[in-house]
C-alpha cells in the first residue's frame, strides 16, 4: 500500500502537466487535515500553490522512501545474521565448515562421469564463498568505522550476501540431485570452461561448504572426501 501510493506521488511530481487539485488532494491523503485542504484549494495564487504543493510532497516523498529503505534494510541484515552463522563468516580460520575435507565432502563418487554444467556447480561455490567473506569484511569494517552507518552505504553489501548464499544453495542443490542421463537443467547458468579442466582445489585452501541447514538428500556413500 505505502509503495503503491509512494508511486502516485512519483507520477504527480514527474507530470508536467500536473494539477494543484490533484497536489492538495494528495497532501490531504498524508495529512488527513480538511481545514489546510479547504485553505489551499481556496488561495488564490496558484503558481505560489503549485511551488508549495512541489517542494512539500518531494520532502514527504523523500522521507516516506528513507522509511522503506530502512526498513528493507533491517529485514536483509537480519537474513545476513543467519548466513554468518552459516558460514562461520565471524571466523577467520575455521577449524570446520570451510576445511578442505568438508568440501570434499560434498563431492559426488560420480563427479567425473556428471556434464560440465553441473561439474561447474560444484566448482564455483570455493569462489563464492571466498567473495562471501571479502563483501562480509568491507560490511564488518564500514560498521566498526561508522556506528552510524546510514541504510544506504550497507544497502549494497547486505543485497550481494544474499543473492551470493541463494547462488550456493542453487549450486549444490543442482548438483546434488543431478541424475546422470537426464538434461541439464535449464537455470543452469555456469559456463562449461568453469568446469572443464578445473583442478579439485588444493590442500589447506578454504573451500565453500555447504550451509549446516541444509539437509543431504544422499546417503553419505555417495559422496567420497578424496
Amino acid at each position: 500500500m505505502n509503495e503503491m501510493f509512494n508511486s502516485k506521488l512519483r507520477s504527480w511530481l514527474d507530470d508536467d502537466s500536473r494539477t494543484t487539485e490533484e497536489g492538495c488532494l494528495l497532501l490531504l491523503q498524508l495529512e488527513g487535515n480538511h481545514i489546510h485542504y479547504s485553505n489551499l484549494m481556496r488561495y488564490p495564487d496558484k503558481k505560489k500553490l503549485m511551488d508549495y504543493l512541489v517542494s512539500e510532497l518531494s520532502r514527504r516523498l523523500t522521507a516516506r522512501l528513507a522509511k522503506c529503505t530502512h526498513e528493507e534494510v533491517e529485514q536483509m541484515d537480519a537474513q545476513v545474521k543467519v548466513i554468518e552463522k552459516k558460514y562461520f563468516l565471524y571466523r577467520d580460520a575455521p577449524k570446520s565448515g570451510t576445511t578442505d575435507e568438508e568440501f570434499r565432502k560434498g563431492k559426488r563418487a560420480d563427479h567425473d562421469q556428471l556434464p560440465e554444467e553441473i561439474q561447474a556447480r560444484y566448482v564455483e561455490n570455493l569462489p563464492l564463498l571466498q567473495r562471501m567473506r571479502e563483501v562480509h569484511l568491507k560490511l564488518r569494517n564500514l560498521s566498526l568505522e561508522n556506528v552510524s552507518c546510514p541504510d544506504s552505504e550497507r544497502y549494497p553489501f547486505l543485497k550481494e550476501l544474499i543473492e551470493l548464499d541463494k547462488r550456493i544453495h542453487e549450486n549444490w542443490d543442482i548438483y546434488d540431485h543431478y541424475v546422470i542421463g537426464t538434461p541439464v537443467p535449464d537455470t543452469t547458468k555456469v559456463k562449461k570452461s568453469t568446469a572443464k579442466g578445473a583442478k579439485t582445489p588444493a590442500k589447506g585452501e578454504k573451500k565453500a561448504s555447504k550451509p549446516k541447514a541444509k539437509k543431504e538428500g544422499k546417503d553419505s556413500a555417495t559422496k567420497n572426501t578424496e
